[in-house]
């Protein structure tokens, strides 16, 4: 987790503390806990629905016969299929890097620099950040939307205002003694 805090701290298009709580509580729900960059787990006959051919993988952007597999979920944000990978590979100035190495979204600056842009910039879903949270607004429940639907929206609402409350109880001041 202290990897993945650093990487918010370190990024200038964070500066809402309730972005980086419901980038908190997303993978918290996302990554089961372990606020590691997980793959998507299952034998590989459960990724043959995102293969070449199947309305799921055509949706995808599957090209071989092995795309189901080869592009399952990875990262804080389980991206899947080699259009996104592709995407966001091109989107994160990483050229095809991401498509000749999908197991790259495990790395967890790369899967942090993978969400923030995709929340961000409304990559995942059509929806961002900017939506649900701004100004006088803060949307929890709904900002689920900006990854998948409204699927566990309560319970990652929740987390949201739980961390909410934790990061905003932090002292940041370098001269508080410890």
């Amino acid at each position: 987790m202290a990897k993945l805090l650093g990487c918010i701290a370190a990024d200038p298009n964070i500066s809402d503390v309730r972005w980086a709580s419901y980038m908190l509580a997303t993978v918290k729900h996302e990554c089961a806990d372990t606020w590691t960059p997980v793959p998507e787990r299952g034998p590989d006959a459960y990724f043959d629905k995102y293969n070449a051919g199947t309305p799921l993988g055509i949706r995808l952007g599957s090209t071989n016969p092995d795309d189901g597999f080869r592009f399952r979920g990875r990262g804080y944000v389980q991206i899947t299929g080699r259009a996104n990978y592709d995407r966001l590979s091109r989107a994160l100035e990483m050229g095809d890097q991401l498509i000749d190495d999908p197991d790259l979204a495990l790395n967890p600056e790369i899967a942090y620099r993978i969400m923030s842009y995709g929340m961000r910039a409304g990559a995942f879903s059509g929806k961002k950040l900017g939506d649900y949270i701004n100004g006088n607004m803060c949307d929890y429940y709904n900002g689920r939307k900006i990854i998948n639907g409204l699927d566990r929206a309560g319970t990652i609402r929740d987390y949201a205002q739980k961390l909410e409350q934790m990061l905003r109880n932090i002292s940041l001041d370098a001269t508080t003694p410890a």
